[in-house]
């Protein structure tokens, strides 16, 4: 549930009234007027941005389609009140309906790749993980911060593994050599750029 909203007052009467005769400048004004306090009725209901964008577009569409028939031309800040918290409360049962899937959230396969390059990805991966899997623990825990997302600084690096941030770098090219040195004895060097 939302917080009750003030709706602006003043003036709207005469300006629904002009807005349903077609004078362009009376719907923009009432736009003007009444689309930041839509925009907080629907956020209030904590939709997305894009969602809350569409339910303000729906409540001015459902004025356009309804303003001859308004009785009470002066109560069109509650009309559009009610019709974006209705609206609110639809787009949030049907978000209950759609599956939302975050970036990453799921391994969805990549299908820009063909059967065979996949092949060769998860080969790569499997004896990357191996050589990794052999290489001094401190020295994987440091290739895993390096490449951490989101970035990891040498400063929480020098914390995490407790290093001088000036050994970061050396100790990189040391454990990327004993790395490269791994995959070759596993035959995978040539396969695998580094």
């Amino acid at each position: 549930m939302t917080s009750v909203e003030a709706v602006p007052v003043g003036g709207s009467g005469e300006l629904v009234r002009r807005a349903a005769a077609g004078d362009g400048d009376a719907w923009a004004d009432l736009v003007a007027k009444y689309t930041p306090f839509l925009y907080r009725i629907a956020r209030g209901y904590r939709l997305s941005p894009a969602v809350s964008g569409d339910v303000v577009q729906t409540a001015w569409l459902r004025l356009v389609q309804h303003i001859e028939m308004l009785d009470k031309p002066e109560a069109v800040g509650s009309w559009l009140a009610t019709t974006a918290r209705r609206e609110s409360l639809k787009q949030l049962r049907a978000g209950q309906r759609e599956c939302q899937l975050g970036a990453g959230e799921y391994d969805l396969p990549d299908h820009s790749r063909s059967p065979e390059e996949e092949a060769v990805v998860a080969d790569t991966r499997a004896l990357l993980a191996a050589a990794l899997g052999r290489i001094p623990d401190r020295d994987r825990r440091l290739l895993l911060l390096l490449t951490a997302s989101p970035s990891v600084t040498y400063a929480e690096i020098s914390a995490a593994l407790d290093m001088p941030v000036g050994s970061i770098g050396p100790t990189r090219a040391r454990t990327l050599s004993k790395l490269r040195h791994e995959l070759h004895a596993a035959d995978a060097g040539r396969d695998v750029l580094i």
